[in-house]
């Protein structure tokens, strides 16, 4: 990617220092034109890494970031400003937010080989629960907490930054829609998240019990695994208790640090609320052999536990059903190679007629893709069929809809569909009657029967409508009459 200069100019606003280079975006100061009033606080401009080295990730988290940030509201996170074009320089304009991460003071006490008193660890905590708290009354969940994805504003309170990883009920999931497991950061990342569950406010629980653990020690629970053999030792583990490596760690907080990192989800603190409440009463938080362990649990416990995890099956937090009542979804299946101005034409008439009586619904278009070469732009492949999306969508009235576009890389078409479709809670699946390139053969079932057959929602298959009959439809209905 071009690094912008200072002074340059893009949609509006002037560019200035830049604050932040990051393997996934760079940061800007940035301030409008003059002539336009500035809306009362400082702005920063985020532009996602696009080069030929850089993975499709990048440019679905900065989509995922924009829908995010427009989504959510409050004080824990930064306000949101504008967004640029993807087809041109993606960016987003969001609230500067005056503070200091929280890796920031993990470095220092790092340096100084001190670790913060229990009553700053308990403080800090108490403002990142609140935060994750606020989130998830939004019906969002950060699915990315570290310490640097936490800033801490002057007053106290924390404030939530780097929305690319996460998951909102009222939306497509955008990563889900990628069909990649273990989405995160490894150190941070909740036993669920290993198996590919997502959207589970407990998550965030787990990823505070990482930061507190840190906080306390000095150490990560789990070390930084780099394989899933690594991360995946969590879903029965235990780390060392923090005061066998702290002895002055209080049994409270380490009562409260290792209920977070619990493997079984259900047995973390009911929400961020009560985590919150406890590390603000610390006298309160009642103290069981967990909070008093200085050695690790027996490792015949823990291969008991190894068993259990074997078959253990993960579910998310279930969503009560007026949340899917409220907003439903529409998939439209458009396939992007053989495949006709017909098959295309009729698909959109399909999707526009299930979008008027279905007021509210949002569309999610979507596409299937091989995996690139290794010769090929992934980025660059994602953006062209991304906007090849948009192009079909035009000729939609979607007023009072909202709309999203993904791009899956699969090789299994009717997997792919069939997994987005059920990651999604989608409502209604509309897709041609024989599409996206597979030849109808007796003995290989096509991608809409495989689909309409194994659909968790309603399946509507759509027969060709050329474009050209229809507007000849009058004269052979006159013809026939005559």
């Amino acid at each position: 990617m071009t690094r912008l200069a200072p002074g340059a100019v893009v949609d509006g606003f002037v560019v200035e220092a830049r604050v932040h280079a990051g393997a996934m975006a760079e940061l800007y100061r940035v301030h409008y034109e003059s002539g336009r009033a500035d809306p009362g606080f400082p702005m920063v401009m985020k532009v996602p890494r696009m080069g030929s080295g850089d993975g499709a990730e990048n440019l679905v988290g900065f989509e995922v970031e924009q829908q995010m940030l427009q989504a959510l509201d409050g004080p824990h996170v930064p306000r949101f400003v504008a967004a640029g074009d993807l087809a041109r320089l993606p960016f987003l304009v969001m609230e500067y937010v005056e503070g200091r991460t929280l890796q920031s003071l993990l470095d220092e006490a790092q340096a100084a080989r001190a670790r913060p008193a229990a009553a700053d660890i308990a403080r800090w905590g108490r403002a990142i629960a609140l935060a994750v708290h606020s989130l998830h009354q939004q019906n969002a969940v950060h699915e990315d907490l570290k310490p640097a994805n936490v800033l801490l504003r002057a007053d106290g309170r924390a404030v939530l930054i780097d929305f690319g990883l996460s998951w909102h009920a009222h939306y497509p999931d955008l990563l889900a829609a990628e069909l990649r497991p273990a989405i995160g950061s490894p150190a941070w990342m909740a036993p669920e998240q290993v198996v590919g569950v997502r959207g589970d406010p407990r998550s965030d629980l787990f990823a505070i019990g990482v930061i507190l653990y840190e906080l306390a020690t000095g150490e990560l629970p789990f070390g930084a695994p780099a394989t899933q053999g690594g991360l995946r030792q969590r879903l029965w583990m235990d780390p060392p208790p923090p005061r066998a490596l702290q002895p002055d760690c209080p049994p409270w907080l380490q009562e409260l640090i290792l209920q977070c990192l619990d493997p079984e989800a259900a047995s973390r603190p009911p929400s961020a609320a009560h985590l919150a409440f406890d590390l603000g009463h610390p006298e309160q938080v009642l103290v069981g052999e967990r909070g008093q362990r200085t050695r690790r649990t027996p490792w015949t416990a823990q291969l008991r536990r190894w068993i259990r995890a074997a078959g253990l099956q993960y579910q998310p937090s279930p969503l009560p059903s007026e949340r899917v009542g409220e907003v439903p979804i529409v998939m439209a299946a458009v396939p992007h190679h053989d495949t006709s101005d017909a098959t295309l034409y009729a698909l959109r008439e399909a999707v526009k007629r299930s979008l008027g009586i279905r007021p509210g619904a949002r569309l999610a278009c979507v596409t299937v893709i091989a995996p690139p070469g290794v010769q090929q732009d992934e980025t660059a492949l994602h953006r062209q069929h991304a906007e090849q999306l948009r192009q079909w969508a035009r000729g939609l009235d979607l007023h009072g809809h909202q709309v999203s576009f993904h791009v899956l890389q699969a090789d299994d078409v009717a997997a792919a569909l069939l997994a987005y479709a059920e990651a999604n809670h989608v409502t209604l699946m509309v897709l041609g009657a024989a599409t996206h390139g597979l030849a109808l053969q007796r003995w290989i079932p096509t991608v809409p029967a495989r689909v309409a057959a194994e659909a968790p929602c309603s399946v509507l298959l759509v027969r060709d409508a050329p474009p050209l009959a229809l507007l000849h439809e009058p004269e052979a209905l006159r013809l026939a009459s005559g």
